[in-house]
């Protein structure tokens, strides 16, 4: 288990890390005494990294000039020190609030935040679920509605308890709602400000800051109950791998491969949303508490006792102040979330316009008999010998 955290650990780092890599020190630095010169100054403007580390460790306490009193009106270090040290988190603060993380003054990691968080991860994830939805447009425009093949029967077969579909749609449900408003937040600034105003963004933006913090809590207990009550069909059998040969029957007319209740496909979404619920799920109670309960720090610090980060040359912090603790659980929250959304996007479309018969099972929770003899032909064979056994004498009568 601890080599599977350690590579999920070093998969998450590796992510994080281009942002903040660093050229090594310029020797040459020196003579400005570290202060920002013309050429780095060119270099952000060109959207170029910019060496911060003779600043970062500059801090007057290694300034002659300022640990003898001749820079500024404060003495023991002069304005650009104590800019310096406030930036760089080396200065000795003393705040009159008592709150969390109150003497942190200047939050140097947050543009390295800011620009990955609007420029590749907003970039990479609008591709991903636009890629899924003509991924499905184009599926649906060769392959077209998948019809139920046989002549229907006219009875139907009970597919899912009431408590099923509540655990189900309290999850989905949920799930949308909290996309939604993960999406307005992500965009609306670019996209809502000039369509609405900043006064009626930030009326939206509130109402989906309320509603996404308060409905998370309806979706992890929507995981739960799905979760356990379908875990044991999901777990995979030999009937998968014929099930995955066949393409599942839904690039083929009249072919329909044998499954229980629920398919391979079914099985891989479930176990999909099982590991992506839990890990949006800690991501988002990180967010919703990041004094309580801090994620990367902890888990970078277990990453390093087993010495991979090191082999591979990266060097994982272990010290973290909350700010960065929020910024690395936003971003990997915004991830989970992008891939969840493409997954369920192929979801919706299989389970309503894409599959004759399909939503009934969720809908009502009965489906056509045939529908079920050919999509999940052994769990109907199961249902009716259950019927049969019911229904049959017991030997006293």
């Amino acid at each position: 288990m601890r080599p599977l955290l350690s590579l999920l650990i070093l998969l998450i780092w590796t992510t994080f890390a281009w942002a903040q890599e660093a050229p090594a020190p310029d020797p040459d630095r020196t003579a400005t005494g570290g202060a920002t010169t013309l050429e780095d100054i060119l270099a952000r403007q060109r959207g170029e990294k910019v060496d911060n580390s003779h600043r970062a460790g500059n801090t007057g306490q290694g300034n002659v000039e300022a640990l003898i009193g001749q820079l500024g009106t404060r003495g023991i270090a002069s304005d650009s020190d104590l800019y310096r040290a406030l930036r760089y988190g080396s200065a000795d603060i003393t705040v009159s609030s008592r709150s969390p993380a109150a003497d942190v003054i200047i939050q140097d990691s947050g543009m390295w935040w800011l620009n990955f968080r609007t420029g590749p991860l907003r970039l990479y994830g609008t591709y991903a679920m636009g890629g899924m939805l003509a991924i499905l447009l184009l599926f649906f425009l060769i392959r077209g509605k998948i019809r139920i093949d046989g002549k229907k029967t006219g009875r139907t077969v009970t597919r899912f308890s009431g408590f099923e579909r509540f655990g189900h749609w309290l999850f989905g449900g949920s799930f949308l709602i909290l996309g939604a408003t993960g999406l307005i937040t992500l965009y609306g600034r670019d996209f809502l400000i000039p369509l609405i105003g900043k006064s009626g963004f930030a009326t939206i933006a509130l109402a989906c800051k309320w509603l996404h913090n308060n409905l998370a809590w309806a979706f992890m207990l929507g995981l739960v109950i799905i979760t356990v009550n379908w875990i044991a069909h999901n777990l995979p059998n030999r009937h998968d791998l014929k099930w995955l040969a066949a393409g599942g029957g839904l690039f083929t007319k009249g072919s329909h491969p044998p499954a229980r209740k629920f398919n391979a496909g079914q099985k891989l979404i479930f176990w999909a949303c099982v590991i992506l619920g839990i890990s949006i799920s800690l991501s988002g109670l990180s967010l919703l508490f990041p004094f309580e309960l801090p994620m990367f720090a902890k888990t970078f610090a277990i990453a390093n006792a087993t010495g991979l980060p090191e082999l591979m040359g990266l060097n994982l912090p272990e010290q973290m102040s909350p700010h960065e603790e929020m910024q690395y659980a936003q971003l990997w929250h915004l991830m989970i979330a992008f891939a969840f959304l493409a997954i369920i996007f192929a979801h919706i479309y299989l389970g309503s316009v894409g599959m004759e018969g399909a939503f009934d099972a969720m809908g009502t929770g009965e489906v056509e008999e045939q529908w079920a003899r050919e999509h999940h032909s052994l769990w109907l064979e199961e249902v009716k010998g259950a019927d049969a056994s019911q229904s049959a004498p017991s030997p006293a009568e």
